[in-house]
């Protein structure tokens, strides 16, 4: 049966806006937005901040894999600054699939060769050994050995997708920028309940919840969300599991603990069955039977 192979999540990179190391953030993670999934032979990788680092040394170092694919939720650099250092874009023999929205007409392959330029970077693109190929994907579908994505506009700066990908009955949903209620986006009526819909039914959800309440009035229209609303839309769209990401750079380790107990506070008292916690860099999650510590 296709859903006796497990669904695994293990966030690489969960900060927002900038890398944030020290020691006040060493549980949920300094590095930038990076989320690997796993089923099967199947390996997706959405963002590729600077988490995708050391999952590019693990990859070389723990697997026989040639070949991964990487989507893109937009161009700001704490969701790209990372794939130069991915260590498979210097192997000759690795296949790297990049997929992510085009911006303003002008297509993804352009957008990465850009950043990339000698007044930013010292190693041109075409340097690259690995074959590295892109495919422009605004609101639409994607499909390869049993794991479904589908892409949906969201709202925050530039042309911004989230994912839901969906692999043996088990469903994740990737938000990481959305700023769900303020601000001013070129989205038509409706969007909410699309989103909803979108996310309906996941079991997992990782959404953007970078400010408190109190910090969103200064913060409006950055393109980010409170955790309330995170909140707020996990329980109306029913998903099982929310994880808070995206993690403002200077909230650190004790403030997100102290937060997720108010929240989880709430849910208990309301009698929800909802998961809540914040999306902690390293962790593995796994939706479906539990696999052991050789595979994993």
């Amino acid at each position: 049966m296709e859903n006796d192979r497990p669904l695994v999540v293990r966030c690489r990179g969960t900060r927002g806006s900038i890398p944030s190391p020290g020691p006040h953030t060493i549980r949920f993670g300094g590095n930038t937005s990076c989320v690997e999934i796993l089923f099967g032979d199947r390996r997706i990788i959405f963002d590729a901040g600077t988490g995708i680092r050391q999952l590019g040394r693990d990859l070389l170092s723990e697997s026989d894999e040639r070949e991964a694919t990487i989507f893109l939720t937009h161009f700001h650099w704490d969701h790209i600054q990372g794939l130069p250092f991915f260590a498979p874009v210097h192997e000759e023999d690795f296949r790297i699939r990049i997929l992510a929205p085009p911006q303003e007409g002008v297509d993804s392959e352009a957008l990465i060769c850009g950043m990339m330029g000698p007044v930013y970077f010292p190693l041109p693109f075409d340097d690259f050994p690995a074959e590295i190929s892109f495919r422009d994907m605004d609101e639409g579908g994607w499909e390869s050995g049993g794991v479904r994505i589908k892409s949906m506009r969201v709202r925050h700066a530039a042309h911004t997708v989230g994912y839901r990908l969906e692999a043996g009955g088990y469903s994740v949903v990737y938000v990481p920028d959305n700023e769900l209620i303020g601000g001013s986006y070129p989205i038509g009526g409706g969007w909410y309940d699309r989103l909803v819909a979108f996310a309906g039914d996941a079991d997992l959800l990782l959404h953007d919840a970078m400010f408190t309440p109190q910090e969103y009035p200064a913060k409006e229209g950055w393109g980010h969300s409170t955790f309330d609303q995170a909140l707020a839309l996990a329980e109306r769209a029913g998903v099982r599991k929310l994880r808070f990401f995206h993690h403002a750079p200077p909230r650190t380790d004790e403030d997100l603990v102290r937060i997720v107990r108010s929240y989880q506070g709430t849910l208990g008292r309301k009698g929800s069955g909802l998961d809540l916690r914040a999306a902690e860099e390293g962790i593995r999650m796994t939706l479906g039977p539990e696999i052991s510590a050789k595979q994993k």
